[in-house]
């Protein structure tokens, strides 16, 4: 069993920052490929951004490339949000997942593991 715990989220003015954590409770953080999604009032979960094992490769959902950088450090377990130039419609709760079935996925279905969630809103 593993469990993450996401943290970082709050709110921010349009054009703002955030950096949303998500900490792992299993020393095999290595073994698990990561992925952050979303989910706003009224609207299904989608995908943000993923992570390989070895962080080397990452996938971003069209509507954050550019502006979210996803990241790891598989030595303190922790995955990182980086969520620059925000903008009112990134506003939903955030959620991380691990799966260790793939090598990547973009399909909250194929993940195993899931946070809590944190808030973010972008007010405008």
């Amino acid at each position: 069993q593993v469990q993450l715990v996401e943290s970082g989220g709050g709110l921010v003015p349009a054009g703002g920052s955030l950096r949303l954590s998500c900490a792992a409770s299993t020393r095999t953080f290595s073994t698990y490929g990561v992925g952050w999604f979303r989910q706003a009032p009224g609207s299904e979960r989608e995908f943000v951004a993923a992570i390989r094992r070895s962080g080397l490769t990452t996938y971003y959902a069209d509507s954050v490339k550019g502006r979210f950088t996803m990241s790891r450090d598989n030595a303190r377990n922790t995955v990182y949000l980086q969520m620059n130039s925000l903008k009112p419609e990134d506003t939903a709760v955030y959620y991380c997942a691990a799966q260790a079935s793939y090598t990547d996925s973009t399909l909250a279905n194929e993940y195993t593991y899931w946070g809590q969630g944190t808030r973010v809103t972008v007010s405008s």
